[in-house]
Order: C-alpha cells, then sequence, then structure tokens
C-alpha cells in the first residue's frame, strides 16, 4: 500500500501542475506585434542616427 502512494503523489502532482497551467494560461490576452515592431523601429532608427553621425 505504501509502494501505492508513493506512486500516487507525482500522478497527483502532475495533474495539479496541468490544471494550474491550464487556469494560468487561460486568463492571458492575445496581443499582436504593433508594440514589438513599433518598438524595433524606434531601436533601428535610433541606430542609424548614432551610426551616422561619426
Amino acid at each position: 500500500m505504501a509502494v501505492l502512494a508513493w506512486l500516487l503523489i507525482p500522478l497527483v502532482a502532475a495533474i495539479g501542475a496541468g490544471l494550474w497551467g491550464s487556469w494560468a494560461n487561460r486568463t492571458r490576452k492575445v496581443r499582436g506585434d504593433g508594440p514589438e515592431l513599433i518598438g524595433y523601429a524606434r531601436f533601428r532608427e535610433a541606430m542609424e542616427k548614432s551610426h551616422s553621425g561619426s
């Protein structure tokens, strides 16, 4: 019986982790690439300005 308990502990932990992961992921909102692309464009402009000045 003790062996069965030791086998059930990881099983219950895995099920709990799966449930927590699905719950944690449900609240995330899908975000587009807009802010990242705008930031990258500003970065490129700043690099071109600093490079062309030297």
